[in-house]
């Protein structure tokens, strides 16, 4: 059945006019008025719809009743990212949308090959919440994660000893003495964040503050993964580790 994100309050019963990229992925779907819908704005839950009118640039939808389904894991992880060139950070945060991250920190490191302004920066974070939609529109995931506004790491990092929101801080580094065998076998309680850097990893620098921060190094094996891979193995790890399938 079609899921579509809608940036609006939704109530059982209501008669909703449907946003204009709704209604034109609703004619590229070819779909016709009684069919059905699911419908969800990221506050939790869904709404069972129908397509009660479609016209070539209009169209409504029937809201039924709330249902609770919830498809996040039992856990919760910031993934904060050193910002990757190219497409690289689409893809990334396709992926771990789809892989339970609650929320994507985008971090400006030394080594980031991409330099934006303050317009080009809201312009692409504004693009990747896009993308975080879509994810969850596709993997069936009723809370949307934010996309947080691109921070530089550095003064980000010299907040981490003060931030109490995070319980636990984990840093992929190849310098790392630890394995993921270190990482706890059930999944904690309070809230955690993994760090990881660009092309390149995190400047001598920059590692050097996160574990001043509190950040635990840990490393994946012999092998040296692309920043486009090492999150996404992570994620997927702590997944298949902490009950997140």
């Amino acid at each position: 059945m079609p899921r579509f994100f809608i940036d609006a309050p939704l109530h059982a019963g209501a008669l909703l006019d449907l946003p204009d990229t709704v209604v034109r992925h609703v004619q590229v779907l070819r779909l016709k008025t009684g069919d059905a819908l699911t419908l969800f704005n990221g506050e939790g839950g869904e709404y069972p719809a129908v397509l009660a009118t479609l016209e070539k640039r209009h169209a409504t939808a029937q809201l039924g009743e709330h249902d609770a389904r919830e498809a996040e894991t039992p856990y919760r992880v910031t993934l904060a990212q050193g910002i990757a060139g190219g497409d690289k950070m689409d893809w990334l945060i396709e992926k771990a949308i789809e892989l339970g991250v609650t929320d994507i920190q985008p971090l400006a490191t030394e080594r980031s090959v991409i330099r934006l302004d303050a317009e080009r920066a809201a312009k692409r974070v504004a693009h990747w919440q896009a993308l975080a939609q879509a994810a969850c529109e596709q993997c069936g995931r009723n809370r949307v994660p934010r996309i947080l506004p691109i921070r530089p790491i550095l003064p980000w990092l010299r907040e981490q000893d003060t931030v109490t929101n995070y319980g636990w801080r984990v840093l992929l580094s190849p310098r790392a003495d630890s394995g993921f065998d270190s990482l706890p076998r059930e999944a904690p309680p309070e809230p955690g964040v993994l760090l990881f850097g660009p092309e390149g990893g995190l400047a001598p620098q920059e590692e050097t503050l996160a574990r001043e921060a509190g950040f635990t190094a840990i490393r994946l094996g012999e092998r040296i993964l692309r920043t486009e891979t090492a999150g996404i193995a992570v994620l997927a790890a702590l997944a298949a580790r902490w009950g997140g399938w």
